[in-house]
This record gives C-alpha cells, sequence and structure tokens, in this order.
C-alpha cells in the first residue's frame, strides 16, 4: 500500500528508503545528467551534487537520483503521449532499465541516503514499465502491457539561495544568482509513497495516510483528499 504524505522532501526520502530495504540485492540508481549554462563560470564546491540532491519535485519531471530495482511501482513525470494514457501521473511497475553495459559505472556514493554496494548508472537509455492502463499497441519482443520509457531531456532554473541554503557566506555573495540547467534522464518516480496533490483523482485498494496537517495548511481540505482516494467497497 503507497504512503500519503503532504510534502515531497518526505515523499523523496520515504521512497528512497523503501527501495533499499526491498531490494534483496544491490539497488540500481539512475544518475541524472546535467550541464550547468552561467552568465559566468561559477566554481562553488559540490555543486553538481547539491543539484542532483534537490528533491525531485523541484527539477520536475526528471529526479537527480532514480532508485530502482525491479518490481518497484513508479510514476511517470511527464506527458509523453496522453492519448494513450502515457501521462504525468501515471502508474507503472518498473521491469528492466536499458544502458551502454559497456560504459564504466560507480558503486559507493557520498550521498548517506545510498548503501556502500548501490549500482549507480549515469548512461540510461530507457526502463521497461508495465503500465496497465497504456493504449499501445503491444511491442514486438517484449510482453503484454510493457512500454519502453525514454530519457528526456527537461531544462529548469534554481537560485543559489536555494541550492546552498545551509552556505550563509555563498548565500551573501550571491544571493540574486540563479542557474540554468539542462537535466537528462528518466521522467519517473518511485511511487511506494506519493503526495496527497499527486494522488488526486486516482483510487486505491489500499492505502497509508500521514494525517499530521504540516503548518500553514487548511486541515480540513488537506485531509480531504488522500480519505478520497481510497476504495470502498
Amino acid at each position: 500500500a503507497p504512503v500519503l504524505v503532504y510534502r515531497n522532501e518526505l515523499r523523496t526520502e520515504l521512497n528512497n528508503q523503501a527501495v533499499i530495504s526491498k531490494a534483496g540485492q544491490p539497488p540500481t540508481v539512475v544518475v541524472a545528467l546535467d550541464t550547468i549554462n552561467t552568465k559566468k563560470e561559477l566554481d562553488l564546491l559540490d555543486q553538481s551534487k547539491r543539484l542532483l540532491a534537490l528533491p525531485d519535485n523541484k527539477p520536475d519531471p526528471i529526479p537527480g537520483y532514480l532508485p530502482l530495482v525491479p518490481d518497484t511501482p513508479v510514476l511517470l513525470q511527464d506527458n509523453i503521449a496522453c492519448e494513450l494514457s502515457l501521462s504525468n501521473g501515471t502508474p507503472g511497475i518498473f521491469r528492466k532499465l536499458v544502458y551502454d553495459e559497456t560504459a564504466e559505472h560507480t558503486s559507493g556514493s557520498n550521498e548517506s541516503t545510498f548503501t556502500n554496494d548501490t549500482l549507480f548508472i549515469r548512461n540510461a537509455h530507457y526502463a521497461l514499465i508495465e503500465i496497465p492502463k497504456s493504449k499501445m499497441k503491444d511491442f514486438e519482443n517484449l510482453e503484454p502491457q510493457i512500454v519502453p520509457i525514454p530519457v528526456v531531456d527537461k531544462t529548469f532554473t534554481v537560485s543559489l539561495e536555494q541550492l546552498y541554503s545551509d552556505k550563509a557566506s555563498i548565500i551573501k555573495t550571491f544571493s540574486a544568482t540563479t542557474i540554468n540547467v539542462k537535466r537528462r534522464g528518466l521522467p519517473l518516480v518511485p511511487a511506494y509513497s506519493i503526495t496527497t496533490h499527486k494522488s488526486q483523482g486516482q483510487t486505491l485498494a489500499k492505502i497509508i495516510i500521514d494525517l499530521y496537517i504540516p503548518p500553514r495548511m487548511r486541515e480540513v481540505a488537506s485531509a480531504y483528499v488522500p480519505l478520497s482516494c481510497e476504495a470502498t467497497s
């Protein structure tokens, strides 16, 4: 049963931990490829690492780190083909990752979120996702309902104030500076946990709901959305 929460940061952390705990094998993390564009070159500590670690709703629809193991429930994060029911929020099940196996891959990470035996893939081509609601015709040589989801390119802007919120000296120097980022990666996120916003319009057989209302949210309206997602007999 998915865990419904209000905050994206909590959702990301729960999904990361769920993939690790359910793996039964070293997890695979697809790492997005970021190209940074600024008016002048900025030599800042950990800039690339901080971009990848942004909550995956910030550089929507491509997460910096995408943890996966076979049978992971996922959600599409992009409108790939709405007429074929391949749109933002479509649920599916991850089956296989296709990537350049001749390229160099790394294990271990400075990110405390992931275990030391994690395999990091930086050159994914596409993921094979089982999508029961898809209206696409079955692909030759693939099982029914299996859809290849390719990597996509997206751009986003982020302020250095947001990126270095824990570094007062950098914020003081670059308070009004933003950087443009072109990101290539898979438009997917794990769905062991989803936000109440993402759950709107879905009917789920079983759910676990975090009914703690974060500050500044209207309690009655905020609680109604996750409660309305549960299927009733």
